[in-house]
């Protein structure tokens, strides 16, 4: 139920777009792009909840804790409902929301989508040419 939701959500966010976005897979997920954000869309059944990822970069050889302290010091309040997070297995920087599923409105949706797409849009470039990496 809450997949077809969902699914509902993203039809309805790229008809108002123009633009057809594929329905969660059998796992739960779907990509989006918007800008040079590419969002991944997951509903975690067991969980009850809606992850939004989006990849920003790989986490740079160099500065490292320079690097750690303006993740943090961004998500505490330029990444709005966002925040960013690390993939300890391939150590790649994302930025993330999480919500649960119970209750969620499309308004809602379309939010988390917008700002998760738009943060990572404004600050992958920024964080590579400051910090490099990939």
């Amino acid at each position: 139920m809450s997949r077809d939701l969902i699914n509902e959500y993203i039809k309805r966010f790229g008809r108002e777009r123009e633009i057809e976005f594929d329905p969660l897979n059998e796992q739960g997920f779907t990509t989006i792009a918007r800008g040079s954000a590419t969002v991944r869309v997951t509903v975690l059944d067991e969980h009850g909840v809606l992850l939004l990822l989006a990849p920003v970069m790989p986490v740079p050889e160099k500065n490292t804790e320079d690097f750690y302290r303006r993740l943090l010091e961004l998500s505490f309040l330029a990444t709005s409902d966002a925040a960013f997070a690390i993939d300890k297995k391939t150590d790649t920087v994302y930025l993330r929301a999480l919500r649960r599923l119970e209750g969620i409105d499309y308004e809602e949706f379309e939010d988390l989508l917008h700002t998760i797409a738009s943060v990572a849009d404004a600050w992958d470039d920024k964080l590579r040419a400051q910090f490099g990496g990939g």
